[in-house]
């Protein structure tokens, strides 16, 4: 996945630039992004500051790790199993 050219912090200074009154466009004009991108984050991190955002994130990275370690044990699971069971 590609990461992003801005920083956790960056979002949240341009959304909190908007909620102080810059209108999206220019916004997006002066940060050089998409319209999208900003409906976006806005979507994704609106009402948010830096510390619940980092620790989305973290929690995130977490939860990939743990589905990672599920998947590898129980593929092994299910080798112990066909093996207890004479087919290899």
């Amino acid at each position: 996945m590609r990461s992003s050219k801005f920083s956790d912090n960056q979002i949240i200074a341009i959304l909190k630039q908007n909620e102080d009154g810059v209108s999206v466009p220019d916004l997006c004009r002066e940060h050089g992004m998409s319209n999208a991108t900003f409906y976006k984050w806005r979507a994704k991190f609106g009402g948010m500051d830096a510390s619940l955002m980092k620790e989305m994130k973290e929690l995130r990275a977490e939860n990939a790790r743990l589905k990672k370690m599920y998947a590898e044990e129980r593929l092994k699971a299910e080798i112990r199993q066909e093996a207890l069971e004479g087919k290899l």
